[in-house]
């Protein structure tokens, strides 16, 4: 898996999680060739190859080899990553199963999972299943361990009086812990599986999570804020194009038919009106993703790879030549540093 990499904010928490559990941080960051740098800005990325080292030396340190299920099953995925931010912010299961999916990869990269899903809704014998499509999961267990704890009981922590999980099947022999598995998870678990995948309840994705999702990014920016109000209170359509943007900016989806339905209006009629303001659907887009991305960017907010999915760009390096054709430089800290410097 050459190339791949994970977070470091996801790393700290291991790390930290082993320390708890009695191994020593200085020894661990050394057995896995790590320093307390490589963990400090939680937006930096950190090879995969020394996450799996971190986890195996963790095990092996602190003593508990059901250190990557105890370290799935404690996580707080919303507090690690704007990841879960986006998700529990979703109007629904439905709609943060996608987000998650689209934002993975700012967490975790993995092997055989590029720009399509890592985790598909399969039907088999009148059964639904969450299905992790990962290549080669039994050459590390511990991340399908992690995988589970995370799904199931960061479900359960936010809905603990909705059972919408119902089993879980791996691909692993059983281990020695093996019995943490259902007094952890809470559902049956089926080992040496031809798949990995997480049963559910079809109810799952017509839940309900937020009653407010929009503006995801406010809860990151004043800014974007201030900006939100400021276009609440014009009459242009151009501002209430920009308004409806925002909301939906994050989903990486956003399209004039789909806003001029919102509005009440024909695709035609809407790019009339916006024609007689002197102003464009393509532009007003892109002065919306240039804008919001010096926002997060300045004051280091968020990394540019989470800035690039915000502003709607399911490929970073899309985003980064936006970026340079928008300030003439790259979205990196030397950019972001000289374009709040004033000239002199």
């Amino acid at each position: 898996m050459a190339g791949a990499t994970v977070s470091a904010g996801y790393a700290s928490a291991l790390l930290d999680l082993a320390v708890n559990l009695g191994a020593d941080r200085a020894q661990l960051l050394s057995a896995a060739g790590l320093s307390a740098d490589d963990l400090e800005k939680s937006e930096a990325r950190v090879p995969f190859d020394r996450f799996k080292r971190l986890m195996r030396e963790g095990k092996r340190l602190s003593g508990d080899p059901a250190l990557a299920l105890r370290f799935g099953t404690d996580i707080s995925f919303n507090v690690l990553s704007i990841v879960g931010l986006i998700c529990f912010a979703a109007p629904t299961m439905d709609e943060a199963f996608r987000q998650m999916n689209r934002y993975g990869r700012l967490v975790i990269e993995v092997e055989g999972v590029g720009r399509e899903d890592r985790f598909v809704i399969e039907q088999h014998g009148g059964r639904t299943y969450i299905v992790d499509k990962r290549a080669n999961a039994n050459a590390f267990p511990e991340l399908t361990e992690s995988t589970l704890g995370r799904f199931i009981c960061g479900f359960r922590r936010f809905f603990p009086k909705v059972p919408l999980y119902l089993s879980a099947e791996v691909t692993q022999a059983r281990p020695d812990y093996g019995d943490l598995y259902e007094e952890l998870l809470g559902v049956p678990v089926r080992f040496s599986a031809g798949r990995n995948t997480m049963e559910i309840d079809p109810a799952y994705f017509s839940m309900s999570i937020s009653t407010s999702p929009g503006y995801v990014f406010g809860t990151l920016s004043e800014h974007a804020n201030a900006l939100l109000k400021s276009l609440e209170a014009s009459e242009t359509v151009s501002s209430q194009v920009e308004r409806r943007m925002m909301a939906d900016l994050h989903t990486g989806d956003i399209n004039m038919s789909a806003i001029a339905r919102q509005m009440g209006m024909s695709r035609q009629t809407l790019y009339r009106q916006l024609k007689q303001e002197g102003a464009s659907f393509d532009a007003l887009l892109d002065d919306l993703r240039k804008r919001l991305a010096l926002d997060y960017l300045d004051g280091e907010k968020v990394s540019v790879n989470e800035t690039a999915y915000l502003v709607g760009f399911s490929d970073p390096s899309a985003f980064s030549r936006a970026f340079k054709r928008w300030t003439g430089q790259s979205p990196g800290a030397g950019a972001r540093r000289s374009l709040r410097s004033p000239p002199g």
